[in-house]
């Protein structure tokens, strides 16, 4: 007689479920990738069910997820058969595991706080097919089932929707990547991201750690600002995964400490890179002066012949070439009105009808003079994008990262933004010594620099970083309930006091006065 009864997701004997992505792993190690594979994309709220028969493998995909998010190889991992639920309080996700062959009935299930659980973390069940009815519609189904070998294991992964399914299939990608490269098998493991909607893991194999960089597309319906541009395109921030791969492959042709690029899916926004280590170039959040000063030397030795406009793109990452946008006054007008968009309202100013054009009065002259050097701008040359190699000597001692945004601008740009760096209080006397030592070396290495100019474009730059950047904080603060950035404001606000001094930007300090504020 045939089974009538319809396709469950909880039946292990079942016909392949419609929508499952089936994947085969030949040994125990390749169930244990694909265990941390799905670690790294957990959140709160998912909830994993495991379904197969004993010894199929279940408990040896919850130890290895268990001990991803750990990030703890020897973390103990208990059965919890008979207590029901055994609890991680991990960070930044707390897990519950569940083991449900004892439940009676399933409204236990309801008294083992699940629901609760499921509000802040992630919940990975076992035998759930035994409280079937009290489980939330969105979980993850995973069954697995023997293989061809005794470690063997046939696994299928039963997306209830969309999201689940896009998540997998990225998670999958970044696996496809990594086992393309030098690092095949190597251990995922979380890494805490920036600003960005970008996500970053570390990536770990026997001789060598890289950085892996998701960077998603941004959304396609995007406000248009003006002249029927967004505000991205406006300011020329890089959309694609091609200009990481270019830039700081470009950056390593001169000789500056950047990251290699083992492995990229450009179309897919994948970025396999190397991982310079962890060193800061702050202690206990203070800048340390020969830190600083060995990356004020990197720019001058980057400042010493002006960059090509068209990167080339490595033949194994796709091959072609990114060109770099020109940091011009319109987009500097534009990250500088950040000001009046957030700032200003937020400190209880006004903005009435011809602000804004009264602003951009002051600042365009200001800002054609500034734009007639054309160099590198590495737009983020600030405490977060260096890594100090101790051991290492001269300017090899500084690598940069995170410099896909990179332009061609006013040098005077990324000075400003290492010495009034906006996450750190960066004394005066320290601020003095690194423009010192910068225009120092730029006579060194460029005949005929005009070091005067580069103060004066100093003075400018740095007044429209401030003035972009506390538009920024107050944004991160006010639209994306990131309030920890309001406490940066008041050094910001002493940053653009300091640069205001310049007798070029008077008229500026004059429109300035009486509109900072002194809350932050």
């Amino acid at each position: 007689m045939s089974d009538t009864r319809p396709a469950s997701p909880f039946r292990d004997d079942a016909e392949p479920f419609a929508g499952a992505i089936s994947l085969a792993c030949p040994d125990e190690a390749a169930t244990v990738r694909l265990a941390e594979d799905i670690a790294v994309m957990l959140r709160p709220g998912d909830c994993l069910c495991l379904v197969g028969d004993l010894g199929a493998g279940k408990s040896t995909f919850a130890r290895a997820l268990l001990r991803a998010l750990a990030d703890d190889p020897e973390l103990e991992v208990p059965s919890p058969t008979f207590t029901l639920v055994q609890s991680y309080p991990l960070e930044p996700l707390p897990v519950a595991h569940f083991d449900l062959y004892r439940l009676e009935d399933e409204e236990e299930l309801d008294e083992l706080g699940l629901d609760e659980i499921l509000e802040t973390g992630a919940a990975l069940i076992e035998w759930p097919e035994r409280g079937a009815s009290r489980l939330p519609e969105n979980r993850l189904v995973l069954r697995i089932a023997a293989g061809d070998t005794p470690q063997a294991r046939k696994i299928a992964l039963l997306p209830p929707d969309e999201d689940w399914r896009t998540r997998l299939e990225r998670t999958l990608a970044i696996r496809r990547l990594i086992e393309g490269t030098a690092l095949a098998g190597a251990l995922r493991r979380r890494f805490q991201g920036d600003a960005s909607a970008r996500r970053f893991e570390t990536v770990r194999a026997s001789g060598a750690d890289a950085i892996l960089i998701d960077s998603t597309p941004p959304p396609q319906q995007q406000p248009v600002l003006r002249d029927g541009l967004t505000y991205r395109q406006l300011v020329h921030l890089a959309d694609g995964v091609d200009a990481v791969v270019a830039v700081t492959e470009a950056l390593r042709a001169r000789e500056i400490c950047a990251p290699r690029t083992y492995g990229a899916d450009i179309a897919g926004g994948l970025v396999l890179q190397e991982d310079l280590g962890r060193g800061k170039v702050l202690e206990a959040g203070r800048p340390v002066a020969e830190r600083y000063l060995a990356a004020a030397g990197v720019l001058a030795r980057l400042h010493g012949a002006p960059p090509q406009a068209d990167l080339p793109i490595p033949d194994a990452c796709g091959g072609g070439s990114y060109r770099l946008s020109r940091f011009d006054p319109r987009a500097m007008l534009v990250e500088a009105e950040l000001f009046l968009h957030w700032y200003l309202p937020r400190m209880g100013g006004e903005v009435p009808d011809g602000l804004a054009e009264t602003f951009a009065g002051w600042w365009r002259p200001l800002f054609e003079r500034a734009a007639q050097d054309r160099n590198w701008v590495l737009r983020d040359y600030h405490s977060p994008n260096l890594i100090w190699r101790e051991g290492e000597s001269g300017d090899d001692r500084i690598a940069l990262v995170d410099t896909q945004d990179a332009m061609i601008g006013p040098a005077a740009y990324d000075l400003a933004s290492l010495a009034m760096d906006a996450r750190v209080d960066v004394p005066q006397e320290l601020e003095r010594q690194l423009v010192e030592h910068y225009i120092a070396r730029r006579h060194a290495v460029s005949p005929g620099f005009d070091a005067a100019a580069f103060r004066r474009d100093y003075a400018i730059m740095g007044a429209q970083r401030a003035t972009k950047i506390l538009g920024i904080f107050t944004r991160l603060a006010v639209r994306d309930r990131k309030p920890g950035y309001l406490v940066h404001l008041p050094r910001v606000r002493e940053y653009l006091a300091r640069c205001l001094r310049h007798p070029e930007l008077a008229d500026l300090a004059g429109w300035f006065d009486g509109r900072l504020g002194e809350t932050g």
